[in-house]
C-alpha cells in the first residue's frame, strides 16, 4: 500500500501494553497509525506518536481525526494500585475524560473517522461467582462496574451519529511482554504457583494474538456494531488457570495464596487485591455470533504458545520435516 493510500488510524492512550501490540499490527496491515499518549519522547512502539494529555482538545492532534477511517480509545490510569477513595475518582476520571475530549474534537471535524472503538472491561459485570456473563447479563451497582458504566455511557454523548461504534469488554489478556502473566508466571516459578484465594473465581482469558485479531475484526468488519465481550471462549477457575501454568512451566507443585495474604500485601506493593479474588465468567456471545473464530481455545496451547515458544513450534517443525 502506498504511502499516500494509506488509511489512518489514530489510538489515543496507545502507548501501553495492548495499545503497542495494536499498533504493531495495524502498521502490519498497512495503516498509518497515529499514538496519542502522554509521552510520546518515550513511545518504543510503531507509528507515529503525539502528545496528547487526555482531558484537552489540541489542533495538533485533531487534524489526525480529520478523515481517518479509525479511532481507539484505550486511555486509563491502571486499575492495579491502591484502592483508595482518590485513586478510585481519578481511574474513573481518566476514562470518562478522554472520551469526552475525543468527542469535543471530532465536532471539530467534519470527515469523521468511520468507525469508534472504545475500550472497556469484563470488571462491569463485578465478582460474578458462578453466573455466566454474556453482553446481556447483569450489572451490579458498585465498584467497578460504576467506572466501567460511566466510561461506556460516555461514549453515548461523544460519538457522532454518522459513525459506526464498538465497545470491547476485555477480558485477562494473555501475553509474554505485558499484562498481568509474566508476574504471575515468575510468581510460579519461586514456588507460589498455587491457587489465588477461594481459587473458585472464574478468569475470563483471551490470548494475545486473539485479541488483536478481535480489535481487527471491530475496526474493518462493518457487522460488528455495539458492545462485545473480548474474551475467549472458556474461561476456567483461577485454581485450573494456575495448575495449567505450573504445567507449562513444568512445575509439579505451587504453594497456594490465601485471601489474607492477598489483602495484607496489597497496600505494601500498591496493588488492588480484588483483581485478583474477585472473577466473572465471560463469554464472547456476540462476536461468536458474527462467526469470528478464536485461534486458541485451550488455556495450555495459549500459555504453551506465550511461554514456551520453542516446545510449540516442535509440532510444526515435525510436520515440515516429514513434508
Amino acid at each position: 500500500m502506498k504511502e499516500r493510500e494509506k488509511k489512518r488510524i489514530v489510538i489515543a492512550g496507545g502507548s501501553g501494553f495492548l495499545g503497542m501490540h495494536l499498533a504493531g499490527t495495524l502498521v502490519r496491515r498497512g495503516y498509518d497509525v497515529v499514538v496519542l499518549t502522554r509521552n510520546p519522547d518515550r513511545y518504543a512502539g510503531r507509528g507515529r506518536a503525539l502528545l496528547w494529555d487526555g482531558r484537552t482538545v489540541a489542533d495538533h492532534w485533531v487534524r489526525e481525526l480529520e478523515g481517518a477511517h479509525a479511532v481507539v480509545n484505550l486511555t486509563g490510569k491502571r486499575v492495579n494500585c491502591r484502592m483508595t477513595k482518590a485513586n478510585r475518582a481519578r481511574i474513573k476520571r481518566s476514562r470518562v475524560d478522554s472520551v469526552r475530549v475525543l468527542g469535543d474534537a471530532l465536532r471539530k471535524v467534519y470527515h469523521v473517522p468511520k468507525v469508534w472503538v472504545q475500550g472497556s472491561s469484563l470488571a462491569i459485570y463485578g465478582d460474578a461467582g458462578n453466573r455466566v456473563c454474556d453482553e446481556a447479563a447483569f450489572i451490579p451497582n458498585e465498584y467497578p462496574t460504576d467506572v466501567c458504566l460511566a466510561w461506556e455511557e460516555a461514549l453515548g454523548s461523544a460519538i457522532r451519529p454518522e459513525m459506526r461504534w464498538s465497545v470491547l469488554r476485555i477480558g485477562f489478556v494473555l501475553g509474554s511482554d505485558g499484562g498481568a502473566l509474566p508476574a504471575l508466571a515468575n510468581l510460579a516459578r519461586i514456588g507460589f504457583g498455587g491457587a489465588i484465594g477461594r481459587g473458585s473465581q472464574w478468569v475470563s482469558w483471551i490470548h494475545i494474538k486473539d485479541m488483536m485479531r478481535l480489535f481487527v475484526e471491530a475496526i474493518e468488519n462493518p457487522a460488528v456494531h455495539g458492545i462485545y465481550n473480548a474474551t475467549g471462549l472458556q474461561p476456567v477457575p483461577n485454581h485450573e488457570f494456575m495448575e495449567t501454568l505450573r504445567d507449562t512451566l513444568g512445575l509439579p507443585v505451587g504453594l497456594p495464596t490465601p485471601t489474607w495474604m492477598m489483602k495484607a500485601a496489597a497496600p505494601v506493593i500498591g496493588a488492588d487485591p480484588d483483581l485478583a479474588l474477585n472473577g466473572r465468567r465471560g463469554l464472547p456471545v456476540r462476536i461468536n455470533g458474527l462467526g469470528f473464530t478464536f485461534r486458541f481455545h485451550e488455556l495450555a496451547d495459549a500459555l504453551e504458545d506465550l511461554l514456551m515458544p520453542t516446545v510449540a513450534a516442535r509440532p510444526k517443525l515435525r510436520k515440515e520435516l516429514a513434508a
